[in-house]
């Protein structure tokens, strides 16, 4: 499996965990689309400090060749997956009241 197919899989799957599974809809927000900007902008900058120093390396036959910040285009599909999925689950949890532990009390 190439880079390109994982990403594309991890894009859909986290689409339709959003959308289909857990029906949070975070996608379909103003608020969504107006804070990813700012995540992506920190992405932009880690995958351009990890590629750009070699820290980390892909095979140009696993890729689709375009770059950004010195990183493939695909790692942009990574990161929207990654968020996504964490903040549908966040948001799933505390819609149903699970919002972790409670803190102890100050004595």
């Amino acid at each position: 499996m190439t880079y390109t197919v994982a990403a594309g899989l991890g894009l859909v799957g986290a689409i339709a965990l959003d959308v289909a599974v857990l029906r949070t809809r975070l996608v379909a927000t103003l608020a969504w689309w107006a804070t990813y900007p700012i995540v992506l902008a920190a992405q932009l900058v880690s995958n351009g400090i990890l590629t750009g120093r070699g820290i980390v390396r892909y095979d140009r036959h696993a890729i689709l060749g375009p770059r950004l910040a010195h990183a493939p285009v695909e790692d942009l599909a990574f990161g929207f997956a990654l968020v996504l999925t964490a903040l549908s689950v966040w948001v799933w949890l505390g819609r149903r009241g699970i919002d972790g532990p409670v803190p102890p009390r100050a004595r």
